[in-house]
């Protein structure tokens, strides 16, 4: 097994659920947020909290599938953070290295969940996860990981840099999981890529920071840059490459879709808890999918979270 530290934000999770009043309205190519009138009072279904976070819900997974996970970042000493820190515990996650930020929250999301089709608008209150500049990049030789997974850092491309070149001086090898912030700002991000041995991202995220409609396209672009690349397209399934092979894959299977927030991170994280056990890359992929699968099929980013040890069923995947 290995040793992986993750880098990205942990977060109090606050879901509110319901079938009719959060269901998106269509207009054009885009949706706006259910049927809720400004100025109007509305009962919610359901009222759920969990904790999550694109750093968390990856850390959880790492742990599940037997790996040491350490979550490096910011919390308050507040309810949420105990949240966080309780649930570390509860999946065995290193959290000795989480800081407690100062006059400040635990980062804070309300998520505003359809129950019938598990499409979601977030609402986000970033709180301590905004200032990753007090992540001390010289714990990294204290914790000497053999993979460094990174997810958002608002942004803040000093501090990314910094920590991927430590990281890369030390011969830590990084999984990079570019969030909104990053994707802002596409020629600072291709300028981090000397650093990254895997990129992964959406179809979306990848259209935005090289040429290409298809997912082929984009795929050959990115790889000028980085061996191996994994974009993914929803429902649609993905495609990947470690520069010796590439696949084109479907969906692990159809299940009752509860909650897509922490979709892709459980996909990527999933890629990577199974190549860091030694598996094959096509085997990675078909276990990435059918963890993203599990995951969605819950509500929160880590409760449907795998173990590497369940048996897989064959699913649509192709060599190109």
């Amino acid at each position: 097994m290995a040793r992986i530290a993750v880098i990205g934000p942990a977060s109090q999770d606050i879901y509110l659920s319901d079938n009719q009043k959060l269901a998106p309205t269509n207009i054009g190519s885009e949706a706006i947020l259910g049927k809720i009138l400004v100025g109007s009072h509305t009962e919610i279904d359901k009222l759920s909290y969990k904790v999550g976070g694109s750093g968390l819900d990856a850390a959880v997974e790492f742990s599940r599938h037997g790996h040491e996970a350490v979550l490096l970042g910011n919390i308050a000493k507040d309810a949420a953070g105990n949240a966080v820190m309780n649930a570390c515990d509860a999946e065995g996650i290193d959290s000795s290295y989480l800081n407690f930020v100062p006059r400040t929250a635990t980062s804070t999301e309300i998520i505003l969940l359809d129950s019938d089709s598990g499409n979601y608008t977030s609402l986000s209150a970033a709180g301590a996860a905004k200032s990753p500049n007090s992540i001390d990049v010289y714990d990294l030789e204290t914790i000497a990981p053999d993979w460094l997974f990174i997810t958002t850092l608002s942004g803040d491309f000093f501090t990314l840099n910094k920590i991927m070149k430590k990281a890369k001086e030390l011969g830590i090898k990084i999984m990079f999981c570019p969030g909104e912030k990053e994707i802002e700002s596409p020629k600072k991000l291709i300028d981090l890529f000397k650093y990254v041995d895997i990129i992964a991202m959406n179809k979306k995220k990848a259209a935005q920071i090289v040429p290409g409609t298809v997912l082929s396209e984009l795929l050959s672009h990115l790889g000028n840059y980085i061996k191996n690349v994994i974009i993914t397209d929803g429902q649609m399934g993905g495609i990947a490459t470690n520069s010796t092979e590439s696949y084109r894959f479907g969906l692990y299977e159809s299940l009752k879709i509860k909650d897509l927030n922490g979709a892709g991170v459980a996909f990527n994280s999933g890629l990577l808890a199974h190549l860091a056990s030694g598996k094959s890359f096509r085997t990675s992929l078909v276990y990435a999918s059918a963890n993203s699968i599990s995951v969605v099929s819950k509500l929160g980013g880590y409760t449907g979270a795998l173990m590497g040890t369940e048996p897989l069923h064959p699913m649509p995947i192709q060599k190109i």
